[in-house]
């Protein structure tokens, strides 16, 4: 493909993702396909000669498209949003045009693994200008980490990798964290003889949007030399929201922070950002520099182009993710970017109402931001059966969660397109698969 047929094909791709835009609810949000189904549709092995364009393109439709789950549907309420925008997918664009391999960071969960690393080595260090015959395998197996019951399933893993001890702290009522429940237990591991280094507190949990107090768990921490991290990769971005900001007090106490902008920033999937501290007790950790990795500013954290700042993560190259960031920024603006938070929270606080007004329903958590945690009264096996019919017949999409011990339904509003009629008509389809169901039972 040389220039002139990329400029024009690429006018062509354009005109065809806005028509998938456009008419992205006409499509089923959920595939009717079995895994596998590929199989009989594309060859074995790669063509020989090179294939006319216009069949690829027809291809999409006939072998990709059916085996698609379409995270940007307005029917869409599963897990949490993946933002997109026209800004972002140009930009997109512009940075496969570029090409750098960046050396940054990469995503939320790559953050929680390499704050627990930096906090390993950091309390390493620590107990070895104390203790100098102690080695570190024998500081390793009395480390311990903490995180919430709720945090993501991604902190425990960073546990298994980093080779430390991950304990997993009881909830309030409202799914949160409490200062006394972590005081009490970092407590009694160290009259065990335990270190606590790490704990990992989460604003806006996936399974119910909780958030921890982390202006009563950052003192605890600070004092027992326990580094904080704050997940925050879907709640973190409504902090340019006034209204929302009360929810990050006592984040002074973090040593580390992290917000997924391909969440809820209406910037295309994957961007995450992250903040440290003291820089240097991330890049002290992970400094491996060979000759042909060194520059002049490597240390003053002020890098001048995208690709340096290579101590801060697992892998040496990143894309260049912060362009999308910075034309979505400059397109929507701090004004356009509080609307689009706020009224997506409109819209979960819409199907709240909903809900509250049908009871044969009830809500399981509180309402903060996007999402909703419901079910309908009665057993967890109601519950089961309901979600299954509402994915058998594929109109919207949603994901359960457990909540102390509760079969629970989310409803994320996740896509930018998302209209009160789309709420509506989801509501309506649910409750009549409820009637459905509860007719079945009756008889």
């Amino acid at each position: 493909m040389n220039a002139e047929e990329f400029r024009r094909r690429g006018k062509e791709m354009v005109d065809f993702v806005a028509d998938y835009m456009e008419n992205l609810e006409q499509r089923p949000v959920f595939p009717d396909v079995e895994p596998g189904y590929l199989r009989s549709l594309i060859p074995t092995e790669a063509p020989l000669e090179p294939e006319n364009y216009d069949e690829i393109m027809k291809d999409v439709e006939r072998v990709i498209m059916p085996g698609i789950t379409h995270w940007h549907s307005p029917y869409f309420y599963a897990y949490f949003p993946a933002a997109s925008s026209y800004p972002a997918m140009l930009a997109d664009m512009l940075s496969g045009a570029i090409g750098c391999i960046g050396f940054s960071w990469g995503t939320a969960s790559e953050a929680t693994l390499m704050s627990l690393l930096a906090a390993r080595c950091k309390i390493v260090r620590r107990v070895q200008s104390i203790n100098p015959e102690m080695s570190e395998p024998e500081i390793f197996i009395k480390l311990v980490a903490y995180t919430s019951e709720q945090s993501h399933s991604s902190v425990e893993r960073a546990g298994l990798i980093g080779g430390v001890m991950m304990k997993k702290i009881p909830t309030d009522s409202t799914y949160a964290v409490t200062g006394d429940t972590l005081k009490k237990i970092v407590e009694k591991d160290k009259e065990a003889g335990l270190i606590p280094f790490y704990f990992c507190a989460t604003l806006g949990t996936t399974a119910s949007c909780a958030f921890d107090h982390i202006s009563e768990l950052g003192p605890i921490c600070n004092e027992q030399n326990i580094w904080m991290h704050v997940d925050a990769a879907y709640a973190g971005s409504a902090f340019i929201c006034p209204e929302f900001r009360p929810l990050l007090n006592g984040i002074e106490f973090a040593d580390s922070f992290n917000l997924n902008p391909h969440k809820w920033l209406l910037v295309n999937f994957d961007c995450s950002a992250m903040w440290v501290k003291k820089r240097q007790d991330m890049i002290g950790a992970f400094k491996v520099e060979p000759l042909y990795l060194r520059h002049e500013n490597q240390e003053s954290g002020r890098f001048i182009s995208p690709e340096l700042g290579y101590h801060w993560q697992i892998p040496l190259g990143r894309r260049f993710r912060s362009l999308k960031m910075w034309f979505v920024f400059r397109m929507y603006g701090l004004q356009g970017l509080q609307a689009h938070i706020r009224k997506q929270v409109g819209l979960a606080k819409e199907f709240e109402s909903l809900v509250r007004a049908d009871k044969r329903f009830e809500i399981c958590a509180d309402v903060i931001m996007g999402l909703v945690c419901f079910r309908l009264k009665g057993s967890n096996e109601l519950n089961q059966n309901l979600l299954k019919r509402i994915t058998k017949r594929r109109e919207i999409h949603l994901v359960p969660c457990h909540l102390t011990g509760r079969f629970v339904l989310r409803f994320a509003i996740c896509s930018r397109t998302t209209e009160s009629h789309h709420i509506r008509e989801a509501w309506r389809h649910i409750t009549q698969l409820t009637f459905e169901l509860l007719q079945e039972s009756i008889q």
